[in-house]
């Protein structure tokens, strides 16, 4: 499919409203991801980010880092309560309980299928036979919230132990970790990660 002219390419609508987000749209989002370590931290992310929109995760990224630990799940499984306390009295982060406690289990599940000899990147990337789906959706409104293969990560997450991974926040995962491409046709970034 030809892409559209340099005239008429203009980025995501969603992208648009400060910096930081276009920013993210423009470096991040959709670039196939496979660091073990940087998959943890954007999952976790994500399901901070139910119920709400991920710029408001976005604003909170750089905190998040800090009072996590670097996202590191060794450090994140051994969480007593006075560090959840101390995290929900934390006005740097979203102060949901489910959503601390769900990362801290998300860490030990992580550490289990490490254990199990498992590189956590090859065990989500299975979902999209290890390469990344390539839509050419030309409107927002074509994209889907969930697929087929956002269900089937999401129920083997659930099963291996992880919170906050429903079938849209995987998708959203897989969206932003680069599983799927799903920047639209009119979007430079579209030939870009598909390059990668």
């Amino acid at each position: 499919m030809p892409q559209n002219s340099s005239k008429s390419a203009e980025p995501c609508p969603w992208c648009t409203g400060f910096d930081l987000y276009r920013q993210y749209h423009d470096e991040e989002w959709g670039l196939p991801l496979r660091n073990d370590l940087a998959l943890f931290e954007l999952l976790n992310l994500e399901g901070a980010q139910a119920g709400l929109s991920w710029s408001t995760v976005l604003k909170k990224r750089e905190h998040y880092r800090l009072v996590f630990d670097g996202f590191k799940p060794e450090l994140i499984a051994d969480y007593d309560e006075a560090k959840i306390a101390a995290l929900l009295a934390d006005p740097g982060i979203i102060r949901n309980r489910a959503k601390v406690a769900a990362t801290i289990l998300n860490a030990k599940a992580y550490l289990a299928i490490k254990a199990s000899g498992q590189s956590f990147s090859d065990y989500l990337w299975q979902f999209v036979g290890n390469t990344p789906i390539q839509n050419k959706w030309s409107s927002m409104a074509q994209v889907p919230s969930s697929t087929p293969e956002s269900i089937a990560m999401s129920k083997a997450l659930l099963k291996a132990g992880f919170k906050f991974v429903g079938p849209t926040i995987c998708y959203a995962f897989m969206q932003a970790s680069g599983m799927v491409n799903d920047h639209l046709v009119s979007c430079p970034r579209h030939q870009a990660v598909q390059a990668k």
